[in-house]
C-alpha cells in the first residue's frame, strides 16, 4: 500500500486502516511528515535505521528522505505536512518523538481540519505543534540497518523473527555467509554486535507490545528472553525506565 497522495495541498491526510503486519511501499517526499498512530502503532524504516511508534509516540521524516512503514496492530495514521521552510526547526534526521498531550490535541485538531493550508487556524495549529516537539524527549532507540545485503539477508530474518533463537552460525548457514564474515560486518557496518543488535531489536519490538498492554513478564517470554529479569534490565538500560513505568506511562 501507498500513502494518500496530498493533491490539494492540504497540510494533514489520513492513511488506513492498515491490517497488523501490512506495509507502506518505500517512497519520499519534498517535504517533512509527521506521523501519528491514532490506533495501532507503526514501524518506519529509512536508510538511517528503524523507529517504532506506538500511540503515544510521532515519528518525524525530513524531506528527501525515502522511507516505507508497516502497521503494528489494525492502525490508523494521521499525517501532517511541515513545509520545507519550517523543517529545519526540527532534527535533519528521521526521529520519534514522545506526544505531550498539548502536542497530541493540537496534532488531531489540525488532522481532522479541512481550512486552507495557509489558514490562520492551520499555521496556530502547525506552530503550537512543532514549539511543543522542538522541546519534546526523542525516543533513543534508533535501529540501525545495513547496507550489505550479506547482512540484510540476516538482519531480514530477526526481524521476521525477533524471538527466534538462532545463532549467528546458524543465520549464516541459512544466508549462505560465515560467521566470521557476518561478526565483521555487524562491526564494520553497525557499530554493533550481533547479539546487541538483536537485543535492540526486541527492546523496540517490546515497545509496541508494552504499549498494546502486553504484560511484562509475557512480553519478555514473547521476545525471546530466558526469563523477565535479563529482559527488564536490557530494557532499563536501553530505554532509561523499566519496562513497568513504560508500560504505566503508554496506557
Amino acid at each position: 500500500m501507498t500513502e494518500p497522495v496530498d493533491h490539494d495541498g492540504a497540510v494533514a491526510a489520513a492513511c488506513g486502516p492498515l491490517a497488523h503486519g501490512e506495509d507502506v511501499a518505500a517512497h519520499f517526499h519534498d517535504y517533512g511528515q509527521l506521523r501519528y498512530a491514532a490506533s495501532g502503532a507503526l514501524v518506519t524504516t529509512t536508510a538511517a535505521g528503524t523507529w517504532v511508534a506506538p500511540a503515544n509516540r510521532i515519528t518525524w521524516v525530513p524531506p528527501f528522505h525515502v522511507h516505507s512503514s508497516r502497521s503494528h496492530g489494525e492502525t490508523v495514521i494521521r499525517l501532517l505536512r511541515v513545509p520545507a521552510a519550517q523543517a529545519g526547526r526540527l532534527p535533519g534526521q528521521p526521529s520519534v518523538f514522545a506526544a505531550s498531550a498539548l502536542m497530541r490535541e493540537a496534532y488531531l485538531a489540525l488532522a481532522g481540519d479541512h481550512d486552507p493550508a495557509d489558514g490562520p487556524r492551520v499555521r496556530l495549529l502547525l506552530e503550537v505543534v512543532l514549539t511543543e516537539l522542538a522541546r519534546a524527549p526523542q525516543e533513543p532507540l534508533r535501529l540501525p540497518e545495513p547496507g550489505d545485503a550479506r547482512l540484510k539477508a540476516v538482519t531480514d530474518l530477526l526481524h521476521a523473527d525477533p524471538a527466534g533463537p538462532a545463532t549467528l552460525a546458524e543465520l549464516g548457514h541459512r544466508t549462505g555467509s560465515s560467521e566470521r564474515t557476518l561478526s565483521r560486518l555487524f562491526g564494520s557496518e553497525l557499530s554493533m554486535s550481533f547479539r546487541q543488535w538483536r537485543t535492540l531489536l526486541r527492546v523496540q519490538r517490546s515497545l509496541l507490545e508494552l504499549s498494546a498492554g502486553a504484560s511484562v513478564t509475557d512480553t519478555a517470554i514473547r521476545l525471546g528472553w530466558a526469563n523477565p529479569g535479563s529482559f527488564i534490565e536490557a530494557f532499563t538500560d536501553l530505554v532509561g525506565q523499566t519496562p513497568g513505568r513504560y508500560r504505566a506511562a503508554a496506557r
